[in-house]
């Protein structure tokens, strides 16, 4: 069981949030991303291929996502996260270097690999400390908060690149999001880390494993341990359903039928509900069961809602359920990490990435086909009714053992079950 001090050190948690969310900023200030797509086709690159690098992107994701999982619980989780950027910026380099298919497929390898080496570091590492600072109740906050910073990071990223590209082309733009890289990866400098003593006892502690039986304990746990397996589906079911929705959002402002330079007013809306929704972690932390439920279904609902409106008023309900979900993404990596124990914290949470990264995959497939057949609204409104399916399992299963907890301080305080 995780025991909270009754005195937190303010200085260091300030110190440790300060540096999360300054990481999160300039790791999503790459002026690429707004751009990518466009670079691409500007290249001369077709529809299949640029399809093809999205499929290379997503397999290099769920490649490397486990196994550099299993390398932050054995090495320093703070290296890795000082590394992250700096291998993504080794492939926008190449990008904008040698503009060509090769260096293209090359440079989303490295972007996987480098977003892979954050997930799992990441969050392991922010719950260690704020665990021995005593102050592991305010992950799910301190979670939604640099979830935001990530967003602001992005919506600023969206503001610049259109200038920085007419002043000095691609090139710049290439070299302002390698800066915000090597920025980032000096910020995680700066991330304090206190790793257990291989003999000392601890619910971080599996003793002095390697990497292989690092792994195979990450595995065994979300195998034989049925709370930590629930908190992990619900993570990939939670994130990849909106993650994978987001990139149709476009499309569907054009359905409503706006021009196209209406198109990023109505994808701000969206951000602004997320960015809202990390903000709101303090008060969904301390929902139970069914009041997380009832978040799962209003996700669902104005996700349908918004789509089948076919307005661009739509993207009103849009934004709130985007802005829903996020906060009930935050909630189920807070209920995941307070059901992890042993020193596979970064594997197990890894092992939730990659389901999220698989689910991704799948809903773009199904999403494909669906809208194929019956246009983007209605791919839209099918696909959201995950979420209902989702709220309706933890409404019926009110079972002690997989009911989402009143908040991450229930977690602790209930210790692994």
């Amino acid at each position: 069981m995780i025991h909270i001090a009754s005195r937190v050190p303010e200085p260091a948690v300030r110190r440790l949030t300060a540096t999360l969310y300054g990481y999160a900023f300039l790791s999503d200030l790459v002026l690429l991303y707004p751009l990518y797509v466009v670079f691409f086709a500007d290249t001369g690159l077709s529809v299949g291929q640029i399809s093809s690098l999205f499929v290379i992107w997503s397999a290099a994701g769920i490649l490397f996502e486990v196994p550099s999982g299993a390398w932050a619980d054995v090495v320093s989780r703070r290296l890795l996260l000082c590394l992250a950027p700096l291998v993504s910026a080794a492939g926008f380099a190449l990008w904008v270097l040698v503009p060509s298919y090769p260096a293209f497929a090359l440079g989303f390898l490295l972007w996987g690999a480098g977003g892979a080496l954050v997930s799992g570091a990441l969050e392991a590492l922010v719950w260690t400390e704020l665990d021995r600072l005593g102050a592991v109740d305010r992950y799910a906050r301190v979670l939604g908060r640099s979830r935001t910073a990530g967003v602001l990071g992005v919506v600023l990223s969206g503001v610049l690149a259109g200038p920085v590209l007419a002043a000095g082309g691609y090139p710049v733009v290439g070299a302002a999001s390698v800066l915000a890289c090597l920025l980032a990866a000096a910020v995680a400098a700066r991330f304090p880390e206190h790793r257990p003593a291989p003999d000392a006892a601890g619910p971080d502690d599996d003793g002095d494993l390697g990497w292989w039986e690092t792994l195979r304990a990450g595995v065994a746990q979300v195998r034989t341990r049925p709370p930590v397996r629930a908190a992990v589906l619900l993570v990939a079911v939670v994130a990849a359903d909106w993650g994978a929705l987001d990139e149709y959002t476009p499309l569907l402002a054009l359905d409503t039928g706006v021009g196209a330079q209406a198109v990023p007013l109505l994808l701000l809306l969206l951000w602004a509900g997320v960015t809202v929704g990390g903000l709101l972690a303090p008060v969904g932390e301390r929902w139970g069961s069914r009041g997380y439920a009832a978040l799962l279904g209003l996700v669902g609902v104005a996700l349908a809602g918004g789509a089948l409106l076919r307005h661009p008023a739509g993207f009103a309900l849009l934004a709130v359920a985007f802005g829903a979900a996020q906060l009930a993404t935050v909630l189920a990596d807070a209920r995941l990490q307070g059901r992890i124990s042993g020193g596979s914290r970064a594997t197990v949470t890894s092992l939730a990435g990659m389901a999220t990264d698989m689910l991704i995959i799948v809903t773009y497939a199904g999403y494909g086909l669906l809208a194929t057949v019956a246009g983007n609204a209605v791919a839209f409104a099918l696909t959201a009714g995950a979420y209902l399916v989702v709220a309706l399992v933890l409404v019926t299963r009110r079972r002690r053992r997989t009911a989402v907890p009143t908040g991450v301080a229930a977690a602790v305080t209930r210790g692994p079950d």
